[in-house]
C-alpha cells in the first residue's frame, strides 16, 4: 500500500544503522581514531552549546534537530491552513465561512499533534539504533519525549475543545456521540483524549515522584490510547507514526526478555555518608562504554519501579564484573540501603541494559577537567578507569586528568575510593596516569579526627543457582540481530497488510460496499561481612596521613593525587 511508504524510510534507516553500529563496534580503532578527519568535525557538532535551563545540556546536533522540528510544525500548520482557506474549505450545510474556518483550524491542530506523535517514541527506545547515529542516547534524549508529550497533548486537547465549540455553535452536538460505520469515529477520539489526559496529569513531577506506581500504571494506558487513536484517525495517519511505535515495541519486548532473569549480585560496599556500591556478575563478552547506565529492579522493594544508575566499573578492567553506585535519597534507595546493610545473604535483582554511547571521544584531548558534586562523580569514575586501562596499551596516548569534586561532608570523601576497582585489577595503573584531584568539603571547616572516621563495609553474597550474570540479549552480535529483527518483523507487517488489502479491502471495494475509515489506506560464596582492610581508604589517608600508614601502591598513589579543601567551594573560574 502506498501509505506504508511513510514507514519504510525510517525502518530501512534503523535496520541499516544496526549494520553500521556493528561494524563500528568491531573496529579496533573505533574510539581512538574516530576523531580524525571527518570524525573530528562531527565531534564538534556533538559538543554542548547550552548547559542551562530551560533546555539543559544540548549539543549542536540536538539544537539543529529542535529548530528543524519547530520549523516543520510551523510550515505544516501554515501549509494546511493555506490549502484549506484558499478553496478547499470543507463546509457543512448551514455553516458560515468563519465557522468552517474555525473547524478547519481545529482539525489542522490535530494534524500537527500527529506529527509530534510521530517522534514521541524515539527518545524512549533505549536500545535504539537511530539515536547513536547522531551521538545521542535515550537517557540524554528523554527530555524530548517529555516535551513532545506535553506539546502533543496540548494540541490534541485544543483539537478536541475546538470541535466541541464548533458543534455547539453549529447546533450539532449530536456529532459528539457519533461512531460512524464508514468515517471518523468521534467517540473513539474522545475516549483517546480522556486516556491521554489521564496519562498527562499522572506524568507531572509532583505526581510521578510522590506516587510512582500511579504514574507507572497510568502510563501503560498508551496501548489503549493507540487503539482508539487508530479507530479515530484511520490507518493512513497511523502509518505516519508507526515507525516510532514499531521500534519501541521491539525494544520493549527485548527488555522484557532480559528483565525476566534474576542477576547475580556478588557484593556491596557500604560507604560512609549513605552511599553504596553494588557489584554484579557479567559475561566477559558484554562490553559497554564509560558513562553507560543500568536500570535495576528489586522485587522485594517494588515490582514496578526501575531506577537508572551510572555504571562506575569498566568492562576492559573488570571483565566479569559490573558495578554501580547508589546514593540514598528517595524512599526506594533508602529501603535498598537498609537491606544491604542488614544480614541478608541474597537479594533478587533484575536489570535492563547497560545502555550508553556507542563510542567515546575523551581520549583525543590533551587534558580533561571534570567537575562533579556528590554522587555525580560516578560517570567520571568510569572515565578514569578507562584511562587507567588505556595506559596499559603500548604507544597509547592518554590525557592528564583534573577532577574537581565537591562533597557536603568528609564522610563522602570515601566515594573517591571507588576509583580503585574492588577486584584490584589494573589498580596499580593509577600511578601511571597524570591524575590531580581537588576535593572540597563544603559543610566542614576542619579535618576529622581518627575517632570520627567510619569504615567501608564490604558484604559478599551467596550465589543462587537460578541467578545469571548480566549479559546482552543477543550476545556480541546484538546489533546485527536487532537489524534482522527489525527487517523481518517489518516485512511480516507488510505481508499481513497486503493480505488484508487483497482479501478484505479489495473485495469490499469491488462490490461497491464501504468499510470503516480506520481500515482505509488513502562458584558459591558464603555471606561474609568485612570491614575496611588494615590500610585506610585513600581519601582518609590524605586527611589523616600523619597518623596512618598507607600499605599499598595504588592507595598511596591515589592518596597522593588527592588534595582536600575544607570549608570551601570550588573556584570554577580559576
Amino acid at each position: 500500500d502506498k501509505y506504508s511508504a511513510f514507514s519504510f524510510p525510517i525502518m530501512f534507516i534503523a535496520a541499516l544503522s544496526c549494520v553500521y553500529l556493528h561494524l563500528h563496534k568491531k573496529s579496533p580503532n573505533s574510539n581512538s581514531n574516530e576523531m580524525r578527519g571527518l570524525g573530528r568535525r562531527l565531534a564538534l557538532w556533538r559538543s554542548p552549546v547550552s548547559v542551562k535551563a530551560p533546555l539543559g545540556i544540548v549539543s549542536s546536533v540536538e539544537l539543529c534537530f529542535a529548530v528543524m522540528f519547530v520549523v516543520l510544525l510551523i510550515w505544516s500548520l501554515a501549509n494546511y491552513l493555506y490549502v484549506s482557506f484558499s478553496g478547499h474549505l470543507h463546509m457543512h450545510a448551514g455553516d458560515k465561512i468563519w465557522q468552517a474556518k474555525f473547524r478547519s483550524v481545529s482539525l489542522r491542530l490535530g494534524y500537527i499533534g500527529n506529527i509530534c506523535w510521530a517522534f514521541l517514541f524515539f527518545p524512549v527506545t533505549r536500545g535504539s539504533s537511530l539515536l547513536p547515529l547522531v551521538g545521542l542516547t535515550s537517557e540524554s534524549s528523554i527530555k524530548y519525549h517529555i516535551w513532545l508529550g506535553h506539546l502533543s497533548t496540548v494540541l490534541f486537547a485544543a483539537h478536541t475543545v475546538g470541535f466541541f465549540i464548533y458543534w455547539i455553535m453549529a447546533n450539532q452536538m449530536v456529532e459528539a456521540l457519533e461512531w460512524s460505520q464508514t468515517y471518523v469515529s468521534n467517540v473513539a477520539g474522545e475516549i483517546a483524549m480522556v486516556v491521554a489526559l489521564i496519562m498527562w496529569v499522572a506524568s507531572f513531577n509532583r505526581v510521578r515522584r510522590k506516587m510512582f506506581e500511579v504514574f507507572f500504571y497510568t502510563h501503560q494506558l498508551y496501548t489503549i490510547y493507540i487503539i482508539f487513536y487508530v479507530l479515530h484517525v484511520g490507518a493512513a495517519y497511523f502509518c505516519m507514526i508507526l515507525p516510532g511505535i514499531f521500534l519501541f515495541l521491539i525494544d520493549r519486548y527485548l527488555r522484557f526478555l532480559q528483565s525476566r532473569d534474576r542477576v547475580r549480585l556478588l557484593s556491596s560496599r557500604i560507604l560512609p555518608g549513605g552511599n553504596f556500591e553494588m557489584t554484579f556478575a557479567k559475561t566477559p563478552g558484554l562490553q559497554y562504554n564509560p558513562t553507560s547506565i543500568l536500570f535495576i529492579n528489586v522485587p522485594s522493594i517494588s515490582k514496578l519501579q526501575w531506577h537508572p544508575f551510572t555504571i562506575s566499573s569498566n568492562s576492559n578492567i573488570e571483565i566479569d564484573k559490573l558495578s554501580i553506585m547508589v546514593r540514598t535519597e528517595g524512599s526506594w534507595s533508602q529501603k535498598l540501603y537498609k537491606q544491604l546493610s542488614s544480614s541478608v545473604n541474597h537479594l533478587d535483582v533484575s536489570v535492563e541494559g547497560p545502555y550508553g554511547p556507542s563510542s567515546f571521544s575523551f581520549l583525543r584531548h590533551e587534558a580533561l577537567i571534570m567537575v562533579s558534586g556528590g554522587s555525580g562523580i560516578t560517570p567520571f569514575i568510569s572515565i578514569i578507569r578507562e584511562i587507567m586501562f588505556q595506559s596499559t596499551i603500548p604507544n597509547s596516548h592518554v590525557p592528564r586528568v583534573v577532577l574537581v569534586c565537591a562533597f557536603k561532608t568528609s564522610a563522602d570523601l570515601a566515594m573517591l575510593d571507588l576509583l580503585l576497582p574492588i577486584s584490584g585489577s589494573h589498580a596499580e595503573q593509577i600511578s601511571q596516569i597524570e591524575l590531580q584531584i581537588e576535593a572540597y568539603v563544603t559543610q566542614e571547616n576542619e579535618q576529622p579526627t581518627i575517632e570520627a572516621q567510619k569504615t567501608i563495609k564490604t558484604t559478599y553474597f551467596k550465589s543462587n543457582p537460578m541467578d545469571r550474570p548480566i549479559s546482552s540479549t543477543f550476545g556480541p552480535n546484538s546489533w546485527l540481530w536487532l537489524g534482522a529483527i527489525i527487517s523481518s518483523s517489518f516485512v511480516l507487517f507488510l505481508l499481513v497488510l497486503g493480505l488484508v488489502t487483497r482479501y478484505y479491502i479489495y473485495p469490499v471495494d469491488n462490490s461497491g460496499g464501504f468499510y470503516h475509515y480506520s481500515y482505509r489506506y488513502t562458584k558459591q560464596i558464603q555471606n561474609v561481612e568485612m570491614g575496611t582492610p588494615t590500610s585506610s581508604p585513600a581519601a582518609w589517608s590524605y586527611v589523616v596521613g600523619d597518623y596512618r600508614e598507607v600499605e599499598s601502591l595504588p592507595n598511596q598513589s591515589l592518596a597522593q593525587a588527592i588534595k582536600v579543601h575544607f570549608g570551601a567551594r570550588p573556584d570554577l573560574k580559576s
